[in-house]
């Protein structure tokens, strides 16, 4: 006859087998939300943006084609098994790897950076590709790790996640001068190895190296070393470097208590750089105001908190550490994002998850929507425990608090 603890512990096939349900459809529609505010967004700016004659609706209309792009993507990923990731991780580093080398050499330098690669009329972000490709090795690295009970061993788990930190910072900070989507990806890193079971002292090793890593970053670079200057007195150089940062905070105080209206934008007829892209809660702010900010961000909160009770119920390590990874993505990108353009974090060039104008984001954000989304379909229980976490760290019992069904 079968124990107790068998019952409570079913394989891990068994389980997602026995336990489909309805996926969290909240988590699709709030996603929905934010694509429609930067579209409206977008198409309310379109006139600003018109400086080679293409005329307003060419931005509206490439970013309807890359919605039904990122929705095409969202729908595949969504209907493919979670486990069938563990099988292209090698083919997904190697693309990735490729990608980051391609940006560099056949790449724009823009803002002095390299981020973009030319096809024509089309673009495709390197570091989009990376961040995924990240996600997917990391997930499947640490539940083998954890599975094995060697989370905390130094040479089968800190060496090599070290050794791939300085692979990142190497190709993503140094070649492509892209510190922003680095910060994004060590976040990532950090929530994984955490919600993991890793050691604290472990992590506070690691995020040391990281301390130090950034310091040789800005001193070393005199953009950098600029833009950190900038960021601590815009102020002093409204009409130089820091430009883009005193317009930000024009575009973010003139939109007041209600904003100035779909329709009434200043900052985007020519005075806010990039102002679909990476300055677009700027405008939206000038737009609609505090009211619409705070709306903006109660979203933003309602959707990382459906991410996180997936992550809590989700049936098995690998599933886990997956929506973990996601959640410490997007929320990461919106936070330096939204700190930049409000002063409270450097310029960083980096774009508002589902909102900014542009393909690459939009396609890949999609894309890992699609998984958390699939993984939303196999939530369960969450298990109450009084024992103390096993010292290689037992994930579900430090991320999981509450022993109560999930349910959409």
């Amino acid at each position: 006859m079968m124990s107790t603890s068998q019952r409570r512990r079913p394989s891990t096939i068994d389980a997602r087998e026995q336990r489909r349900h309805r996926p969290d459809y909240w988590l699709v529609m709030l996603a929905t939300a934010l694509i429609a505010i930067g579209l409206v967004v977008v198409y309310a700016i379109s006139p600003g943006l018109d400086k080679n004659g293409a005329g307003g609706g060419y931005y509206v209309s490439k970013q309807f084609m890359a919605i039904g792009l990122s929705a095409v993507a969202f729908l595949a990923v969504a209907n493919t098994p979670v486990q069938w990731w563990r099988k292209v991780e090698k083919p997904m580093i190697i693309a990735a790897a490729v990608a980051a080398v391609a940006v560099r050499l056949f790449g724009q330098r823009v803002n002095g950076a390299y981020r973009w690669i030319q096809f024509g009329g089309m673009s495709f972000q390197a570091v989009e590709l990376i961040k995924f490709a990240l996600l997917i090795w990391l997930a499947g690295f640490l539940s083998d790790r954890i599975r094995r009970g060697a989370l905390n061993n130094y040479q089968q788990t800190l060496k090599p996640l070290m050794i791939v930190l300085g692979a990142i910072g190497a190709v993503v900070a140094v070649f492509q001068s892209d510190l922003g989507s680095t910060g994004v990806m060590v976040a990532m890193m950090a929530a994984m190895v955490f919600v993991a079971g890793m050691p604290l002292k472990r992590v506070g090793m690691i995020a040391g190296i990281v301390v130090i890593g950034t310091v040789l970053a800005v001193a070393s670079s005199g953009y950098r070393r600029d833009r950190l200057l900038t960021y601590l007195h815009p102020e002093r150089d409204c009409q130089n470097a820091g430009y883009q940062a005193c317009q930000a905070l024009i575009a973010v105080g003139s939109g007041g208590i209600a904003g100035l209206g779909l329709a009434r934008s200043v900052q985007a007829y020519g005075y806010l750089p990039e102002a679909a892209n990476d300055s677009i809660f700027a405008i939206i702010a000038e737009k609609f105001g505090f009211i619409g900010v705070t709306l903006l961000l109660a979203i933003y909160a309602a959707f990382f908190a459906r991410l996180k009770a997936i992550a809590e119920r989700a049936p098995d390590d690998y599933s886990r550490l997956i929506v973990m990874g996601i959640l410490a993505w997007f929320s990461t990108q919106a936070l330096i994002n939204i700190g930049a353009m409000i002063g409270l974090l450097p310029i960083k060039g980096i774009t508002l998850p589902f909102i900014s104008y542009g393909g690459t984001s939009l396609l890949f954000v999609a894309g890992a929507l699609g998984v958390a989304f699939n993984i939303s379909r196999y939530t369960t229980f969450v298990p109450q425990t009084n024992q103390p976490p096993n010292k290689e760290g037992a994930s579900r019992e430090r991320f999981a608090t509450t022993a109560v069904r999930y349910r959409t």
